[in-house]
């Protein structure tokens, strides 16, 4: 006993790593945020959704990558408000989502309140409001980034890309390829490989940057929503 230090723990030797071992100590973790899939090297994909700005997504794909990414996102701790015209199709996720914690709530369209986001409760407000959803009362902000759903294609797609910060485009048809390369300035090889994604398969992108990501769901994921679909 050593007075005001409590018992003497174990003796062990210390663990040294000679310095020229450290990169072998390397990770597969990326930043900070919601693992999204795998890209095409097989290294976690990461999406960083909970930002001190703004931050809007648009994704032109399926429902059943949306709903992957509210879960995943409301995993993080993160409130997840779903603005939609068919409720009837994420009220079984939103009841089993935070194990009986309301962290994803409802809204019908035009009717989500302020939603109070903060650092210590950031928000993903996802808008499932068809193909021609109509402008948001819930904008994106500090701690509450935002994100499009949309089906298809559609005439406020334009307007929706330019303004977003990040854009997710999953199988489309040929011509909306070719819409969404000029839209996007995507390369040839992008724009054609649009049209022959499997389900699961995004490419996430920006002006500047682009990625494939295959998303597979976990089992608690696949139990809740079935397996990965483009059509819903």
């Amino acid at each position: 006993m050593r007075g005001g230090f409590g018992l003497v723990g174990p003796r062990r030797e210390r663990h040294v790593v000679p310095a020229s071992d450290l990169d072998l100590l390397a990770l597969p973790v990326g930043d900070d945020g919601v693992v999204i899939g795998v890209d095409a090297e097989g290294r976690s994909a990461v999406l960083g959704i909970n930002r001190p700005t703004p931050y809007e997504v648009t994704l032109i794909g399926g429902l059943w990558t949306a709903q992957v990414l509210a879960l995943r996102t409301a995993a993080t701790g993160a409130r997840v408000a779903v603005e939609t015209g068919r409720g009837q199709v994420w009220s079984g996720l939103a009841q089993a989502a935070g194990g009986g914690q309301q962290c994803v709530t409802l809204h019908d369209v035009g009717r989500i309140p302020p939603q109070g986001a903060s650092a210590g409760s950031p928000v993903l407000v996802i808008r499932d409001c068809g193909m021609r959803p109509p402008r948001g009362r819930v904008v994106a902000g500090p701690w509450q980034s935002v994100l499009t759903l949309l089906p298809y294609l559609s005439p406020t797609a334009p307007r929706l890309l330019q303004q977003a910060s990040l854009v997710g485009v999953q199988r489309v048809s040929p011509d909306e390829a070719q819409q969404i390369g000029r839209l996007m300035r995507l390369p040839r090889q992008a724009v054609d490989s649009l049209p022959t994604l499997g389900d699961g398969v995004t490419l996430w992108c920006t002006p500047r940057d682009r990625q494939f990501v295959m998303t597979q769901g976990t089992d608690a994921e696949t139990g809740l929503l079935g397996g990965p679909r483009r059509i819903d």
